[in-house]
């Protein structure tokens, strides 16, 4: 059961509002019958035009700077286009990713061995100027076919992405989703190394992988846009959404401190800076676009899960 955000209504079916994040009843749910402040952001008030992808929809007839440069590429970027799917779909294109990416890093180790994997997929303070490995360690896990490895790092990051990520990028729009996980990807990998030089063993390197710290971004942006919001910890502990950020944030830093940033074999800077880039991003949108999180997290029609998602509707 939730509240509708203007009469109160017990409704056992909510609609929750694309524009601005409300939960609704049936008399209330379109965006004029509950004055949503989504709709002042935006020149396209039915969304007709609005792909959630490049931005490109602006008033007066002129193009932005957006549409300018999607013109130039060689390929058809508007609705009917073959990027089409993605709108509103990134966070599923970048856990496929995070599989296929999996499968690399097998194939990579079977070639080359670990020397190769790590060169291609893993960050490490002895060799920074990798660039590419900035990016691709986001993607890769912990290889779970070496010893030592295991299968639960790509599962835990998978399922937080996968209930939280849809949520996000719909209120985000998925280029601007897009930019969150890997920037936040990235300074979070490169923020272990920088935790790892001030409070680690400086003779012990220290390598990098997995996308935690862009999982904990999006957890930071929920978080900020409804703290209330309720999920189970671990499939059994319901709790609000804040407190998870906030136990995470304090064992994160203490860890850091009192042991090493990568005690236990887990990064703990990354998971701190991530979830700090969320919290930002997240204050960022509360601030700007006044939306905030719907007060129950549904996947399938109505829910973050968009076109392409999964079916069927889950309440945690």
């Amino acid at each position: 059961m939730a509240k509708c955000d203007v009469c109160g209504k017990d409704e056992s079916m909510p609609y929750n509002c694309r524009h601005c994040g409300g939960t609704y009843c049936g008399e209330h749910r379109l965006p004029e019958n509950h004055d949503c402040t989504g709709l002042q952001n935006w020149n396209d008030p039915n969304g007709v035009f609005d792909s959630g992808f490049d931005d490109s929809v602006n008033g007066g007839g002129s193009k932005s700077k957006a549409s300018s440069l999607t013109d130039k590429l060689p390929i058809n970027t508007g609705t009917g286009g073959p990027l089409a799917y993605f709108r509103g779909n990134m966070t599923y294109l970048f856990l496929a990713i995070m599989w296929v990416t999996m499968g690399a890093q097998l194939i990579a180790y079977s070639v080359g061995g670990m020397g190769l994997h790590n060169y291609l997929f893993t960050l490490s303070s002895d060799n920074p100027g990798h660039v590419w490995t900035w990016v691709t360690s986001i993607f890769a896990h912990s290889p779970f076919f070496v010893p030592g490895g295991s299968i639960f790092h790509i599962v835990f990051n998978s399922i937080v992405i996968f209930f939280f990520g849809p949520l996000v990028e719909r209120y985000t729009g998925s280029r601007d989703f897009a930019i969150l996980f890997v920037v936040s990807g990235v300074l979070a990998g490169l923020g272990q190394l920088a935790a790892d030089a001030v409070f680690g063993n400086p003779l012990v390197g220290t390598s990098v992988l997995g996308a935690s710290g862009a999982a904990l971004a999006i957890l930071g942006v929920v978080t900020v846009l409804n703290p209330d919001l309720r999920v189970y910890l671990f499939f059994v502990i319901e709790m609000p959404i804040k407190y998870i950020a906030i136990g995470t944030a304090v064992i994160s830093a203490l860890l850091i401190v009192i042991s090493s940033p990568g005690a236990g074999g887990i990064a703990h800077g990354a998971h701190l800076v991530g979830l700090l880039v969320g919290l930002a991003y997240g204050e960022y949108l509360k601030r700007t676009k006044n939306i905030r999180a719907p007060n129950q997290l549904q996947m399938g029609p109505g829910g973050p899960g968009g076109p392409g998602g999964p079916g069927g509707r889950r309440r945690f």
